[in-house]
């Protein structure tokens, strides 16, 4: 039995904890809370599938400091299997590491049964080809006695000649290997040759001997706080011939930027070691991406980087420290151009890299590429785009102006916070209808294409089993909690008298919902508790807030569309985001998915020059909106806070959908849970 002086262990990305004797390993934690974290040999050392990362440090955020000594000391078994199979440095075993104090463990995506699904696809689109990078095949003058030019100077006049270009530059690695190249290829050879920016000037980065049949690849990568995603493009054909995703390893820091920030803060060498893992993790993604297309990584010449502010300072190894308080100042809001090197990346050599301009301390590269993506500043008419995630950023504007703002939402639509909330996996939920007479759930799980009442469904999950609610799922669960009449307007579960039916349980002071009870099988419980409900009204009253207030300042209280950007937005149901207050009334149709927008801004970037010019001159004609100053901002949050909103009329969703006139507040414990707002009667039909 455990005591409330015992060590709390805490697991990320899941955010699960609980307090375990001195001793216990740290596999055993994992399985008491259910945490994703493999193991095939029963704890005995041998198959390495349970490794994980432990932090150490100050983390503000989970109240704790982790002490070096916090696990048992590094012992024989892990350095038998480390010697003979190898593991990265700072990783432990779970089933031999155990708990001697308070400590942080990440389980990175390896060590995990069922994978992360990272949603961040590529979308279609229509890009004119321009890339920095391009090949060329020329014809070079032989060597002469009587002409003592250098075989570069020869090089650079064939290409100048034939091509048109201008006076190349080469890379030390091109001149080391330039001369046996040009003998092979019989004076015939195919240059690699990057055109040249605002801080390059025109090189040549590789050579083949004779024509190369092959070709070059540049790779888009959209850095985000949970996940990184990156698409592999042919610099020739534009063709995007793979796409992988990862979870950012600086997860274990902090699952919010400013948890990582206060990291950086709190830890002499915090900003640092987030570099290196989000670096470390970047290279990950590299190899996965290579091997998933079938080349070379030496053949990825270029690299288009978007990301937040805080991410942007961490990849570059800049400590984000002023970003954490005001006035969140970037050290440079530019576009920037470094060679790979630069950042100990592991592609081409010569490999360059872009990172489009951030709009504001709060408002980075990501949302600029989402401008690009989207292009709000040439929309006839008035479009809210809101790219969905931990930090969520909102454009709002037409050809006349663009406003821009952010807002911290935090994990809670990733699945984190949440008692039965995971990351979008095989076996997590991720759609839901609930009967508004008998209140009974049906669902639908990543993995399976039917409903959890449909014939052949239990065998359809029989690998991945029903593991918990991911942020689309538990979107559509509220909103259909409030459909339904269990969840009233402030946001409170009703008791099984109130709401008619035994899913509702008395659950410590408040109620909460039985979505599904697999412990017959050996799987898990999945509730949602009045606190779920607390953190999505959270999550989603800062999200509205943050698009009511562009609103204001653009002096208008309706927008003609919404474009939900982002991997999650890519999944999120109109309707439910409208019943939950998530985004504003608006025709239902006219609220679309733009899919991975960022990411295509990036491959956008990645594959016409031009279009950065286009993105730095936009960039600058974005007026940014600071929330944390605005005091209307916290006056949005308040009314937002209930479901739908305790102010706000929503008209267009009334003809859609009627939500029960009911409020559970009866004066008694649940108070304190009620989420703010008043009742408000809804008219019906």
């Amino acid at each position: 039995m455990t005591t409330p002086n015992d060590p709390l262990v805490i697991f990320t990305p899941s955010g699960k904890r609980g307090r375990f004797a001195v001793g216990t390993p740290i596999l055993t934690a994992a399985r008491q809370l259910g945490v994703d974290l493999d193991s095939v040999c029963g704890g005995r050392g041998i198959c390495s599938k349970c490794q994980i990362q432990p932090s150490y440090g100050e983390f503000s955020k989970h109240g704790v400091t982790v002490d070096d000594d916090a696990l048992s000391e590094w012992n024989s078994v892990e350095e038998r299997y480390k010697s003979k199979r190898g593991m990265i440095d700072g990783r432990r075993l779970g089933c031999q590491a155990q708990v001697q104090g308070d400590v942080v463990i990440d389980v990175p995506p390896e060590s995990q049964v069922h994978k992360q699904v990272v949603r961040k696809r590529a979308e279609a689109r229509d890009i004119v080809m321009d890339p920095s990078t391009k090949l060329f095949f020329v014809e070079v003058q032989q060597p002469d006695m009587h002409d003592p030019t250098g075989d570069l100077e020869r090089l650079v006049k064939a290409l100048r000649e034939q091509w048109d270009l201008p006076h190349l530059e080469a890379d030390l690695g091109v001149l080391a290997s330039m001369q046996p190249i040009l003998r092979k290829g019989e004076w015939k050879v195919t240059c690699a040759v990057h055109l040249g920016d605002d801080m390059f000037s025109p090189r040549i980065m590789h050579i083949w001997p004779g024509f190369y049949e092959g070709s070059i690849y540049g790779l888009a990568v959209d850095l985000g706080s949970t996940t990184i995603a990156g698409h592999l493009c042919d610099l020739q054909t534009g063709e995007v011939v793979a796409s992988s995703g990862l979870m950012n390893p600086q997860i274990r820091f902090g699952e919010d930027l400013m948890s990582r920030v206060s990291y950086s803060m709190m830890n002499d060498s915090g900003a640092q070691e987030m570099t290196r893992a989000v670096r470390d993790g970047m290279n990950t993604l590299f190899t996965n991406i290579a091997t998933e297309a079938g080349i070379d990584q030496s053949l990825i010449v270029d690299a288009v980087f978007v990301c937040n502010p805080v991410m942007h300072h961490l990849f570059l190894g800049i400590d984000p420290f002023e970003l954490g308080q005001a006035p969140f100042a970037l050290a440079s809001s530019d576009s920037i151009s470094l060679r790979a090197l630069e950042l100990g990346l592991n592609l081409h050599p010569a490999a360059r890299v872009y990172l489009l301009p951030c709009i504001a301390g709060h408002v980075g590269a990501d949302a600029a590429a989402v401008a690009l993506s989207e292009a709000p500043d040439k929309s006839e008419d008035l479009v809210l785009v809101v790219d969905v995630g931990t930090n969520a950023e909102i454009l709002l504007g037409n050809k006349d102006k663009v406003l821009a703002c952010s807002s911290p939402t935090g994990p809670a639509f990733e699945g984190a916070q949440i008692s039965s909330g995971q990351r979008a996996a095989p076996g997590a939920i991720e759609r839901v209808e609930i009967d508004p007479v008998t209140k009974e759930p049906r669902f639908r799980v990543i993995g399976s294409d039917l409903w959890s009442d449909e014939d052949g469904f239990a065998e359809s999950i029989l690998s991945s089993g029903i593991t918990g609610i991911c942020g689309s799922g538990i979107i559509e669960m509220v909103a259909e909690m409030r459909i339904a009449g269990i969840v009233d307007g402030p946001g409170l579960i009703g008791s099984p008298a109130q709401v008619g039916t035994d899913r509702c349980f008395l659950d410590g002071r408040t109620h909460s919902y039985l979505v599904w009870d697999g412990t017959a099988d050996g799987g898990p419980r999945i509730t949602v508790t009045n606190r779920d409900i607390r953190e999505i009204q959270m999550a989603k009253a800062a999200l509205y807030s943050g698009a009511r207030l562009l609103m204001d300042k653009f002096g208008v209280d309706t927008v003609d569309r919404i474009v939900l950007a982002g991997a999650f937005g890519a999944h999120i149901s109109p309707k439910h985001a409208m019943v939950l207050g998530m985004i504003p009334d608006c025709i239902l149709e006219k609220v679309t998915s733009a899919g991975n927008a960022a990411g295509t801004g990036a491959r956008i970037a990645l594959l016409n020059v031009a279009s950065r010019r286009e993105i730095e001159q936009t960039v600058k004609a974005i007026h940014k909106i600071e929330t944390a100053i605005e005091p209307r901002f916290q006056e949005h949050f308040v009314n937002a806070s209930a479901i739908p909103n305790s102010v706000e009329p929503f008209p267009i969703l009334e003809t859609h959908v009627t939500l029960p006139d009911v409020n559970f507040n009866t004066g008694g414990e649940g108070d304190s849970a009620s989420g703010g707002g008043g009742r408000r009667r809804r008219r019906r039909g």
